[in-house]
């Protein structure tokens, strides 16, 4: 049982991102992909090449809808400029009251009884073996509120390979202190931030009722680790601040509350990064005298046409890349950390679609 405290120094869990983005975790998105298939993952589909059994609660997730005819699943679709909004984004999660989305107790256990697996997901999280039940007890259980564009990691042959990935609103998942998705519950995978493909996209998967290639989001960590992120109730529609690195045992009643509706987050989505008292407000955007400090205003700028693939003409998918997040000045990995690995010494694997 998870005992009721948070489990993550801010210094520690710092230094395990910038580890990871490092590692190619960051700098993935920031290139376009050769392949052009993204799969389609409903709610409790497990996907390609799971690394464990399921350790999604479903008492955290709402029902998924019925799917789309499998027609659709195999259709090309034109490039697209994907949302992107910050992991601090009121009501980019959901979850049900003091209730975790996963089991991470059984995910540590199931990983420390396969040693291949538990070394191919360390290195697909850019962390050393010994370091995956601390990493993965310092995640937070949510669910997706939105479809949701990410690297999925298959396991095969030993390894962790990746492909690019739908996981459809209600999938339950783990995020890490600069609110992105880091494992999916369904089938234990580590997940990485998205890769933009060139060209026409092709869906493979199971399609779901409601999917729309448009309004699939896409996840930027925060560039600060944050203490805790406001979530949806998916039992009645009520705000939730959930401590980042908890189960859900100091659920709470946010301080002070959005300025829009949990219905409405998504017709209201700040793209930029949610501000934080005492920074600067950038220039020509103003915070309503209703909005807390923590929520940005809305993007004016006008949309992104994306650039054609010179191959073939085709437009290709855009996204930002996530930032590399901001560590305290004096802080660095050192060998008191040992369980940290220096970005240069995990090996980059190239990502492979697994079809």
């Amino acid at each position: 049982m998870r005992p009721p405290i948070r489990r993550r120094c801010a210094a520690v869990a710092a230094a395990v991102s910038v580890a990871l983005l490092a590692a190619g975790c960051g700098g993935a998105s920031s290139a376009a992909t050769d392949s052009k298939e993204v799969h389609l993952q409903p709610v409790a589909d497990r996907g390609p090449d799971p690394f464990t059994g399921s350790t999604a609660v479903t008492e955290g997730a709402p029902s998924p809808a019925s799917p789309a005819p499998s027609s659709a699943s195999s259709s090309p679709a034109r490039g697209l400029t994907l949302r992107t909004l910050s992991g601090a984004t009121p009501g980019l999660y959901g979850g049900t009251q003091s209730v975790g989305s996963c089991d991470v107790e059984q995910q540590v256990r199931f990983l420390g009884e396969d040693q291949a697996k538990a070394r191919a997901f360390a290195r697909a999280s850019g962390i050393s073996p010994s370091a995956v039940p601390d990493f993965l007890r310092g995640l937070t259980p949510v669910v997706l509120r939105a479809d949701t564009r990410v690297t999925d990691n298959g396991y095969r042959g030993g390894s962790a390979t990746g492909y690019q990935a739908v996981l459809q609103a209600g999938t339950a998942v783990l995020v890490d202190g600069y609110g992105a998705p880091r494992v999916r519950c369904a089938c234990g995978n580590p997940l990485k931030p998205p890769v933009a493909v060139r060209g026409a996209v092709v869906t493979t998967g199971t399609p779901w009722q409601g999917y729309l290639p448009d309004q699939v989001v896409v996840v930027k960590p925060t560039s600060r680790i944050v203490d805790s992120i406001v979530i949806v109730d998916v039992v009645n529609n009520t705000w939730i601040e959930r401590r980042t690195g908890t189960n859900g045992e100091a659920d709470k009643r946010p301080d002070v509350l959005p300025p829009v509706t949990p219905d409405d987050i998504f017709s209201y989505p700040p793209t930029a990064e949610p501000l934080v008292p005492g920074d600067p407000t950038p220039s020509g955007d103003a915070t309503r005298p209703d909005m807390p400090s923590s929520v940005a205003p809305p993007s004016t700028a006008a949309p992104v046409n994306p650039p054609a693939d010179p191959s073939t003409g085709t437009p290709s998918e855009q996204f930002p890349p996530p930032i590399a997040p901001d560590v305290p000045s004096g802080d660095t990995v050192t060998p008191s950390q040992p369980d940290l690995l220096i970005p240069s010494e995990v090996p980059a694997e190239p990502d492979t679609f697994q079809g």
